[in-house]
């Protein structure tokens, strides 16, 4: 038998399939040490939810009760649009550059990759949270009922959410423009209709119903929980449960649209 028929006939490893913790880590180091190097990513991640709550507090000076209203609200949805925009523009930034052919190439799976991502994106959006959350309760002065470490759980779950929208919709951008012309698609409707400017009760039918299927609203929904009830009530649980499970599931899309692009 020639070499070239044993080489033909030979098996081609396929990459793992289970999640490895050793190269979920290494992964997540990796895009850790990348976002180090841009300080203006770490700057719109960090600083910029907190300087438009600081904005947002003072728009509303003269009514501070305004400000309790929306402030627990956009606790959670300045986290999740932007960690959406970093999360995207870094992921595709990665995907033409050709990191992420090279690193399928690698006996890397797609779960270890997807899950690097999320864990470096997660460690970023911890601070975030935390940061925009004390920021609100301790200098701001928002006024809520339930327990702040309820509140940052809802900021955080957000934050998450809106790291694996990136994840997802970055596979089916070609630039980083491109990328950014989703947000309208994707985060606009849902900021619309997840009860910020009008309770979703009050919405026509067909609206309502449609929030009823989008996991901003359940953000919203929680925040409000919190801002209004001293004890963990069975809506929390359950928007909680509706924002970490979209996370999850979205996750799962972005790690199925994951694929080498040549041959």
């Amino acid at each position: 038998m020639s070499t070239a028929t044993v080489a033909s006939t030979a098996p081609v490893p396929s990459p793992p399939r289970a999640l490895n913790v050793s190269r979920t880590t290494a992964t997540a180091a990796r895009v850790l040490r990348q976002l180090r190097h841009d300080p203006r990513t770490i700057a719109l991640l960090i600083l910029v939810p907190c300087v438009l709550l600081v904005l947002l507090r003072y728009v509303f000076d003269g009514s501070p009760h305004t400000f309790d209203n929306i402030g627990a609200s956009l606790l959670g949805i300045f986290p999740l649009i932007t960690m959406f925009l970093v999360t995207s523009i870094a992921t595709l930034r990665e995907r033409t550059s050709g990191t992420l052919e090279r690193l399928l190439a690698m006996p890397l799976g797609k779960g270890d990759l997807i899950a690097g991502y999320a864990l470096a994106f997660g460690t970023l959006a911890i601070i975030q949270s935390a940061l925009a959350t004390g920021l609100a309760l301790w200098m701001l002065g928002l006024d809520v009922t339930g327990s702040p470490w309820l509140l940052l759980l809802v900021a955080l779950l957000d934050a998450l959410l809106g790291t694996a929208l990136g994840l997802f919709v970055s596979a089916f951008a070609a630039s980083e423009f491109q990328a950014v012309q989703f947000m309208p698609a994707v985060i606009f409707p849902q900021l619309l209709l997840c009860g910020l400017f009008t309770p979703r009760s009050e919405m026509h039918p067909v609206l309502t119903a449609i929030s009823d299927a989008l996991p901003m609203s359940y953000a919203v929904d929680g925040m409000n929980e919190v801002l209004k009830h001293t004890d963990v009530t069975a809506t929390f649980v359950r928007d909680v449960l509706v924002v970490a499970g979209s996370a999850l599931l979205v996750l799962g899309l972005g790690a199925a649209t994951l694929r080498r692009r040549t041959a």
